[in-house]
């Protein structure tokens, strides 16, 4: 079994993700192969939350040009979360 610090890459903190904060949302990028109840039990086990909901989607990469050079950014897997009601993360309210 995979550690849950290899599933959660990072949180995405953007204005929408912050405005979703507000009805108990998360946002975090994660492996790509990782699927909904790995990421569930990777945000319980590091933050002692409970969660209610795992949605997941692709962000594909965005072309990039530098001159000549052609190329693209990586496809990316993000995961929203969403928590019990009263339950917070405090890695997001700093």
């Amino acid at each position: 079994m995979r550690s849950p610090y290899d599933i959660l890459i990072r949180p995405i903190i953007t204005e929408a993700s912050t405005d979703a904060q507000q009805l108990n949302k998360y946002t975090f990028e994660v492996a790509p192969d990782a699927n909904k109840i790995e990421i569930r039990r990777a945000v319980e086990e590091i933050f002692k939350v409970h969660v209610v909901k795992v949605n997941t989607l692709w962000r594909r990469g965005k072309p990039k040009r530098r001159g000549r050079i052609v190329g693209r950014t990586p496809d990316r897997k993000k995961a929203i979360v969403t928590l019990r009601p009263g339950e917070t993360i405090e890695l997001f309210n700093q």
